[in-house]
């Protein structure tokens, strides 16, 4: 892992925010176990040993005792608090907000949101955040954001703010009333929901243009 993330605190990501894909799963969630689609954020932390940064290698998974068969990648838009952000309403949610950067979140493929792969998505080194963070006051509008990630050079994966379920003052405030966020703590607010693939070696380049940038490496 390496030294000095510039999340404190928690990291939260949220899941199933990209409209393309919660559309494309409304049959899925007629169906058990789900029975209905969901009504808040789907949220899920990366914990301490995931928190990585700006440049880092990344491992490839090892399950079993084996190199895995397979990784993904994810790219979002990351919220980075400025103050203590507790029950705020959707107007005053970006008050709270300190700046904005990168996260990568590197995992093995998702095969069930009702029943996540807790290892693997919670693989050591496996969200490296922004070396830098974009003061708040630099971004008029957060939902006008759009985050391209590239692998070995090639777009893979294009994530625009107006794509998503819910936009970032509506999710602010809406987790601000299931948990108060300290300064220093990030949400990632919108993964694409079909990541890509990568392979060992593998150079990943994620960015919004003209604002901030994060680039990671596959380790062999």
């Amino acid at each position: 892992m390496t030294n000095n993330p510039i999340v404190k605190g928690k990291l939260v990501c949220v899941a199933l925010n990209d409209s393309d894909q919660f559309e494309a799963m409304q049959a899925e969630f007629s169906e058990a176990p789900y029975k209905s689609a969901p009504t808040q954020p789907v949220l899920y932390f990366k914990p301490h040993n995931t928190w990585s940064t700006e440049g880092a290698e990344v491992e490839w998974a090892v399950t079993e005792g084996q190199p895995a068969e397979e990784m993904v990648v994810g790219a979002s838009l990351a919220v980075v608090f400025g103050k203590e952000c507790c029950r705020v309403s959707p107007e005053e949610a970006l008050d709270y907000v300190g700046g904005y950067t990168l996260v990568h979140d590197f995992s093995l493929p998702e095969k069930s949101y009702y029943r996540p792969d807790i290892k693997g998505k919670c693989l050591d080194g496996s969200a490296p955040i922004g070396g830098s963070v974009v003061p708040a006051s630099d971004i008029a509008d957060p939902q006008a954001l759009t985050v391209v990630t590239k692998v070995n050079g090639e777009v893979v994966n294009e994530m625009p703010m107006t794509r998503s379920v819910r936009g970032v003052a509506e999710l602010i405030s809406t987790i601000s009333y299931i948990m108060t966020l300290q300064p220093g703590e990030v949400i990632a607010v919108a993964f694409p929901g079909q990541r890509a693939s990568v392979s060992k070696g593998d150079k990943v380049t994620s960015e919004i243009a003209g604002v901030v940038s994060l680039n990671n490496q596959l380790g062999q």
